[in-house]
């Protein structure tokens, strides 16, 4: 561990993507293969593969106390090395007592990860975290609390360890990428990398890939700027989601990569009757089912609606009857044995065509939904049937024809259009110009909750005031304050999270995990110093909360800066 940690520090010692790439290679090819391995795990800021379940489940506020208790200093001594640092590990470095190296291998360190996971409750988790902190050298303990918040902050990336793999081991950089996508272990495709065997890494079911992403478009003519002939979708309220199938069993997992299988259990016995394991790529949305025999269709809901199923690990009957929803699938990224993701977008949807018309229906299951291209067909009489639906695709190569679906969609209630091009590959977690997204609507920005404050008046007790920022290169910088737009019970849940994520508490006030991503509206934006970002928003209010989205996906000071001058700032 301590060569691990000392690599770390010639790392974040340099900003030059070169000089970290030749320094991870060499230390990768200094150590024996199984130590390699695992240390790329813990280079990608995990302490375990991607692939696997398993989560520490450990808050930033239970790590606070156990590096105070461990180092005898007084919470005012604490809080002053994080006001110089901000950041836990470096505070643990700066604090904790003087211990001589005792050499603990990789391997050693991942297996107290592990009991850590496996411990029940904070006690027993508490515990374990201070054994492994009491044996370790500062320097090490550094490096081992930033693992377990989930970010080393030395500059280094996944895709750079990736670049590292390939200097090492003299590895195609595309196969690398490849087979670190399809086996969800980045230690894993050390190991293909170094025994040359890269080519026979297969696809690991139930361990979420990326999702391709969108750029907005401005404008119909905008959009038909990138491509002609364009496939468009309606852009649904819902939840990105990706559906890994293999018989009788499905996962399903978010734009996050959490799994959410438990918020939607009729969701699975939805897909189970597929022919081939397949993953599909669509999107969740609360659904409104209307009898056929009113002549009405179904409809998506409102995201207002949806938000009563998110994040439950127990839903009732009655919630699944009050609060039905729909899979709307609109991709296919592997069907049978082929990963499709670097086909057309035109083949992947016909095989996605014929992958649902071929699905079996499950026997003593709620028979799914019919897949339709056409929203004018009525549904059936489905108060209680669980829907699978192929997204209805249409074509325009006119901007009349893109307003004349855009009008429609909204007033499907629907938040715009997805134009996508017929001919794109699918290219994980990157966002490009292949898929766009148009809306029309006031100004709003994805932020990140960086502080809390208790409220006044009937919230007095519960933190309902957030501080909330965007990103400046790899760093937040704050940009508002609201406290408007939460229910009481949205308010009261994130208060329980944020006082189990607290980072710094100052009495009032609370510095927290930046890891809840917040969509706000304002009135318009103006320059000022009141925040470090150089912007305030004007009368900023909360739209939704936004469990789907990671914060790394937050907008952007570039994205700040063209909002303000659109608006004539």
């Amino acid at each position: 561990m301590q060569q691990f940690a000392k690599t770390c520090e010639q790392i974040a010692a340099t900003t030059k993507k070169l000089e970290k790439k030749s320094l991870l290679a060499g230390y990768f090819l200094s150590i024996p293969l199984e130590e390699a391995a695992t240390a790329a795990v813990f280079f990608s800021g995990r302490p375990f593969p991607m692939w696997e379940e398993t989560t520490l489940q450990v808050g930033g506020s239970s790590l606070w106390r156990i590096v105070q208790e461990l180092s005898e200093k007084s919470e005012l001594e604490l809080s002053a090395a994080y006001r110089r640092h901000g950041d836990l590990g470096a505070v643990a470095s700066e604090v904790l007592p003087p211990r001589e190296a005792a050499d603990i291998p990789l391997a050693e360190i991942q297996q107290h990860f592990r009991k850590i996971a496996a411990s029940r409750g904070p006690s027993a988790k508490g515990a374990e975290v201070r054994a492994l902190l009491s044996r370790v050298t500062p320097l090490e303990a550094k490096y081992i609390v930033k693992i377990m918040t989930g970010d080393l902050r030395i500059g280094l990336k996944e895709s750079l360890v990736e670049e590292a793999i390939v200097v090492a081991y003299e590895a195609p950089h595309a196969q690398v990428q490849r087979a670190n996508m399809l086996l969800g272990d980045i230690g894993e495709t050390l190991r293909y990398a170094a025994e040359g065997k890269l080519a026979q890494a297969k696809m690991r079911l139930f361990h979420p890939l990326g999702f391709m992403l969108a750029s907005p478009a401005e404008s119909a003519e905008d959009a038909l700027g990138y491509f002609h002939n364009a496939w468009v979708e309606d852009k649904y309220d819902g939840i990105r989601a990706q559906a890994h199938c293999s018989g009788e069993e499905v996962k399903i997992f978010s734009r996050t990569r959490d799994e959410i299988t438990e918020s939607f259990p009729e969701l699975p016995d939805a897909l189970g009757g597929l022919r081939q394991p397949a993953v599909l790529d669509g999107e969740i949305v609360a659904w409104s089912y209307l009898a056929q025999a009113s002549g009405e269709t179904g409809r998506a809901l409102p995201f207002s609606a949806l938000q009563q199923r998110l994040g439950r690990k127990k839903v009732s009957h009655e919630l699944m009857r009050k609060v039905p929803v729909a899979f709307l699938v609109f991709d296919v990224l592997y069907a049978g044995e082929e990963v499709l993701i670097g086909r057309p977008l035109k083949e992947r949807a016909t095989i996605l065509e014929r992958l649902l018309a071929e699905r079996a229906v499950v026997p003593s299951r709620p028979r799914a939904g019919q897949a339709t291209l056409n929203f004018e067909e009525p549904t059936d009489d489905a108060g209680d049937e669980i829907r699978v639906v192929r997204a209805p695709v249409a074509s325009a190569s006119t901007g009349k024809e893109l307003d004349e679906l855009f009008d429609a969609a909204q007033s499907r209630g629907n938040e715009g259009l997805m134009i996508k091009d017929p001919e794109s590959a699918y290219t994980p977690g990157r966002r490009g110009k292949s898929w766009l997204k148009l809306k029309r609507e006031l100004a709003t920005l994805d932020v990140v909750v960086t502080a809390v404050e208790y409220g006044h008046g009937k919230r007095v007790g519960v933190l309902s005031d957030y501080t909330f920022a965007v990103w400046n290169g790899d760093q937040l910088v704050n940009i508002g304050k609201a406290y408007s737009g939460l229910t009481d019970g949205e308010i009261a849940e994130m208060t329980k999270w944020f006082l189990d994520h607290t980072i710094e508490d100052e009495g009032f006030r609370r510095t927290v995990e930046p890891r809840i991503v917040l969509e706000v509206a304002f009135n318009n934006m103006m320059k000022s110093d009141r925040h470090n970002s150089g912007y305030a928003l004007r009368f900023p209010r909360i739209v939704r909360l936004r469990p789907d989205k990671p914060p790394e996906e937050a907008d952007t000071i570039e994205t700040v800066r063209k909002i303000f001058e659109k608006q004539g700032g």
